[in-house]
């Protein structure tokens, strides 16, 4: 006769785990109701900032180069033996200071001659117009032709003119005598001398003596591709930025220590072309340089106030998550205090924050600290950044704008 296992099986085996279960069932029922009444975990402290709305000045942030406002290379206008330097290598000039003496001797000589021949041309002169005046009275009485009275009437013409010639001569002596001392054309701070004592410098020589260059007030020459001042224009006549009066608009600098120039200068104009090679348009500003601070070719950062957002949200740069397409999100506490990703269209980084173009609205609530602390949608107890512990410094809107690296 053949047995059915799986019927015996059916039939034995409740039986005979019947008394087992019986002795786990209070157990397990132990482990159930301690289940229960475990409490869900709490939600965990993070930092927010409340979107806010406000104006704000819309700063560009351009590389560019500090010019003097003038250089002036010295040259000789007259030609001769360099004497004496007058001037210390470095030091700043006043237009008309002396800076090098050429030997004066020699126009000291020329002068002297054309002096003297100046003399002698007057005393021709004296004489001509004596025997002009002895000539008339003499055509007068017929005792002499109407020729020999024109004869002497041009006589006194032409000892008129050689009087003015030799006026001119001593006038040219006397300038060359003048041009003997070099004087600063500019006043500024002077470089280094190019020729010594003993020199021989030839009038119009194209290679200059010394440089000067003006370095209060001072340039700094920046650039702006085209496509963001047309990018800006376009925001302009769509009313997203309003225009900043002329006297309100600002050029400030950052050093290259990434300080800020404590002097505002102003915007003096943009070129009416662009660089065919670079697609830039050159801008120049004005800053006062009192304690000499700025030199020519030195490198900085222009910050250019070129319009004002009327309702900018700007956030903490740590605010801002990238996700693996490159896309710009932050987390967001809703009103169940539940956080949830929110994906937003940035702008530029303003003073340290950026600048949120899409994607926020007032009063919403995001995330800047405790990020490892929750996932999206765990419940959270969102805290001002500023009151919390962690924080390193609290965010304020409106704080001044500080450079960036």
């Amino acid at each position: 006769m053949r047995i059915n296992w799986r019927w015996v099986l059916a039939v034995v085996l409740p039986v005979a785990l019947a008394p087992l279960v019986l002795a786990l069932a209070p157990q397990l029922a132990q482990s159930d109701k301690q289940a229960l009444a475990t409490p869900s975990p709490a939600p965990v402290d993070v930092g927010v900032v409340a979107v806010q709305a406000e104006p704000r000045a819309i700063v560009r942030e351009l590389p560019g180069r500090i010019s003097p406002m003038r250089v002036a290379d010295v040259r000789p206008r007259v030609s001769g033996i360099v004497i004496a330097r007058l001037f210390n290598q470095g030091s700043d000039v006043k237009a008309g200071d002396p800076l090098y003496l050429i030997d004066p001797k020699p126009f000291e000589v020329e002068l002297q001659a054309s002096e003297a021949a100046l003399a002698k041309a007057r005393a021709a002169y004296d004489l001509a117009v004596l025997q002009e005046t002895r000539s008339k009275a003499m055509t007068k009485a017929q005792a002499i032709s109407q020729a020999q009275n024109e004869t002497a009437i041009a006589s006194v013409a032409q000892a008129r003119a050689e009087v003015a010639t030799r006026e001119a001569e001593v006038s040219r002596a006397r300038l060359n005598l003048d041009y003997a001392t070099i004087r600063a054309p500019i006043s500024g701070r002077i470089g280094a001398a190019l020729v010594s004592e003993g020199a021989l410098v030839v009038q119009n020589d194209p290679s200059s003596l010394a440089t000067i260059q003006q370095l209060d007030p001072i340039y700094a020459d920046f650039t702006q591709s085209v496509g963001e001042m047309n990018k800006l224009r376009r925001a302009f006549e769509a009313r997203d930025l309003e225009r900043i009066a002329p006297d309100a608009a600002k050029v400030r600098l950052v050093l290259d220590d990434s300080s800020i120039y404590p002097i505002d200068g102003k915007l003096l104009f943009s070129e009416a072309k662009v660089d065919a090679s670079t697609g830039q348009v050159t801008l120049r500003g004005e800053f006062a340089n009192p304690k000499h601070e700025l030199l020519p070719g030195m490198y900085v950062r222009v910050l250019v106030e070129q319009g004002i957002d009327s309702d900018s949200i700007a956030l903490p740069q740590q605010a801002v998550q990238r996700n693996g397409s490159g896309g710009s999100e932050v987390y967001v506490v809703k009103s169940d205090n539940r956080v949830a990703l929110q994906p937003v269209r940035l702008g530029p980084v303003q003073g340290g924050q950026w600048l949120v173009l899409d994607g926020l609205k007032p009063g919403d609530r995001v995330v800047v600290d405790g990020f490892q602390k929750f996932a999206p949608g765990d419940s959270v107890n969102p805290l001002p950044w500023g009151d919390q512990a962690r924080a390193e410094r609290p965010f304020r809107f409106g704080e001044p704008i500080k450079a960036n690296d």
